[in-house]
């Protein structure tokens, strides 16, 4: 089942005196997350909105003011919170899917149908992104570049086409 909130930032300090928030954005870009008119918080199992006020991107951060958060020590509570968005409110270019669906799916051959793996984890760093697929040999990583990952259907699998050692224990594991 598809969660319907994503994880999207995390609330990393204060900025200034008015109870306004520094993000670190863990979506596409930061203007990504400083677009959105409403952010979630996890409170156990539920998820509560509180609507943003005003955000704009510095450097590779968001700052942003929320609703009901109006001097620094109620800001200071919600340092190391971790920020969701509705699905529904995150862009998506066509074919597109999103981080949070590919995990734990079957990593499969594309020609072969072949099971290689699980995908456990997807680094978002530089070029490409990396997976890491639990293989019967270990944790591998594959680079998600269209050389290697044919395709990934987030209500199936993901299709590789690996060269020879990458996901069979052929090389050094993780």
């Amino acid at each position: 089942m598809k969660q319907p909130y994503l994880e999207c930032g995390k609330i990393i300090n204060l900025h200034g005196f008015r109870g306004d928030v520094k993000l670190e954005s863990w979506c596409d870009s930061p203007a990504v997350l400083a677009s959105l008119g409403q952010l979630w918080f996890r409170q156990g199992e539920a998820y509560v909105p509180r609507r943003v006020l005003h955000a704009s991107v510095f450097r590779q951060f968001v700052l942003a003011r929320l609703e009901g958060i109006a001097d620094e020590e109620s800001a200071n509570r919600l340092r190391g919170c971790v920020v969701y968005a509705a699905r529904e409110d995150l862009p998506l270019p066509p074919g597109g899917c999103f981080v949070a669906d590919l995990l734990g799916l079957p990593v499969r051959h594309a020609d072969t149908g072949e099971l290689l793996g699980t995908l456990t984890r997807v680094d978002q760093r530089g070029h490409a992104d990396l997976y890491t697929v639990l293989t019967p040999h270990g944790e591998e990583l594959l680079p998600a570049v269209p050389q290697f990952v044919v395709r990934a259907d987030p209500d199936d699998a993901v299709y590789v086409r690996p060269i020879p050692g990458l996901l069979d224990g052929g090389g050094e594991p993780v």
